[in-house]
C-alpha cells in the first residue's frame, strides 16, 4: 500500500466515524414508551422482586442454620439421663426458630415452593436435626416427617407490615392459616445428619460411664442405615451422598461397642473416650465401606 492509498483509507475511516450517531443521540431516539420498553420495564420489576425475596429467604435460612446448631450443642450438655432445664431451654430456642420458619411461609404465600427451594434448605435440614435430636434424647425414637409438619402450622391474625390500623381494618386476614410443609428430600438430609450427633452422643456417653447407652444407639443407627439402603441409588443425589458419611459414623459406633464388650472391663471407664476417640480416628473410609 502507497502513501496516497493509505491517507484514502485514513480519510474514508474518518468519514464514516463522523457519519455514524453517538451514543447519547442513540438512546435519545429511543421510545421509552414503546411496547416493547414497558414489557422489559415489567420483566425488570419481577426478577427485582423475586431476587429481593431470594435474598430474604437466604438470611432466614442463615439464621436458622445458626440457632439450630446452637441448640444442637446444648443438647449435646446432656448425657445419658435427660435433664429438664436443658430441655425446656432447647424447646425455647426451637420455638424462636419456628418464628423464622413463619417468616418463610409468609414469604412464599403464593410463590411455586421449588422456585426458592435452594434459598431455605441448609436452615431447614438443620432445623430437622435438631428437632429430631432433641426427640431422640426425649422419646428415644424418630421423629417422623408428619410429626415435624404438625409443629409448623402458624396461625396469622397480624396485620400486614407498615399498616397503621386495627386488624378490624383488614378482614380478610383474620383467622388465616400459615403453614410450612418441609420436603421429604429435607427430611431425609436431616435425618441423615442426625447419625453423626447421635455418634458424638454415643461417645461422650462412654466417656459419663454410660454403658447401655452405645448399644442402643448403635441399634437405632442401624435401623436408620437399614432404611436408607433401600433408597440406594434410586434417590436424589444428595440422599446417596449422605450415605456415605452415615455409614462412617455407624461404623464408629459399632467399633466402640465392638471395644466395650470385648475390652470394657480391662480399660477403666474414664479413659474409655480417648480410645474410643483415638480408635474412631484411624478407621479408614475403605475398612467402613467394606
Amino acid at each position: 500500500m502507497n502513501r496516497k492509498e493509505g491517507e484514502g483509507f485514513r480519510k474514508r475511516k474518518q468519514d464514516s466515524l463522523l457519519t455514524q450517531p453517538k451514543k447519547d443521540e442513540k438512546d435519545n431516539n429511543i421510545n421509552i414508551s414503546s411496547p416493547v420498553m414497558m414489557a422489559f420495564k415489567v420483566f425488570q420489576v419481577e426478577l427485582d422482586t423475586k431476587h429481593d425475596k431470594y435474598e430474604r429467604l437466604v438470611k432466614l435460612s442463615r439464621d436458622i442454620t445458626i440457632e439450630s446448631k446452637r441448640t444442637i450443642f446444648l443438647l449435646h450438655r446432656m448425657t445419658s439421663v435427660p435433664d429438664a432445664e436443658v430441655l425446656k431451654e432447647s424447646e425455647c430456642k426451637l420455638d424462636g426458630i419456628r418464628l423464622k420458619i413463619k417468616q418463610i411461609a409468609k414469604e412464599l404465600i403464593g410463590e411455586d415452593l421449588y422456585q426458592y427451594h435452594r434459598a431455605f434448605t441448609p436452615g431447614i435440614q438443620e432445623y430437622v436435626e435438631a428437632i429430631s435430636f432433641q426427640h431422640f434424647i426425649k422419646e428415644r425414637s424418630l421423629l417422623s416427617l408428619q410429626e415435624i409438619n404438625q409443629r409448623l402450622i402458624f396461625a396469622d391474625n397480624e396485620n400486614s407490615e407498615g399498616s397503621q390500623g386495627t386488624s378490624t381494618d383488614h378482614p380478610e386476614q383474620q383467622g388465616r392459616v400459615l403453614f410450612f410443609q418441609v420436603t421429604a428430600i429435607d427430611y431425609l438430609l436431616g435425618i441423615a445428619d442426625l447419625t453423626g450427633e447421635l455418634m458424638r452422643m454415643c461417645i461422650n456417653s462412654v466417656g459419663n460411664g454410660d454403658i447401655e447407652t452405645p448399644f442402643k444407639l448403635c441399634q437405632f443407627l442401624r435401623q436408620i442405615y437399614d432404611g436408607f439402603s433401600y433408597i440406594g441409588n434410586t434417590g436424589p443425589y444428595e440422599v446417596s451422598k449422605k450415605l456415605y458419611t452415615l455409614k462412617q459414623s455407624l461404623g464408629k459406633v459399632e467399633d466402640a461397642c465392638y471395644t466395650l464388650k470385648v475390652r470394657g472391663s480391662e480399660i477403666p471407664k474414664h479413659m474409655l473416650a480417648d480410645v474410643f476417640t483415638s480408635r474412631a480416628a484411624m478407621i479408614e473410609p475403605d475398612e467402613v465401606m467394606s
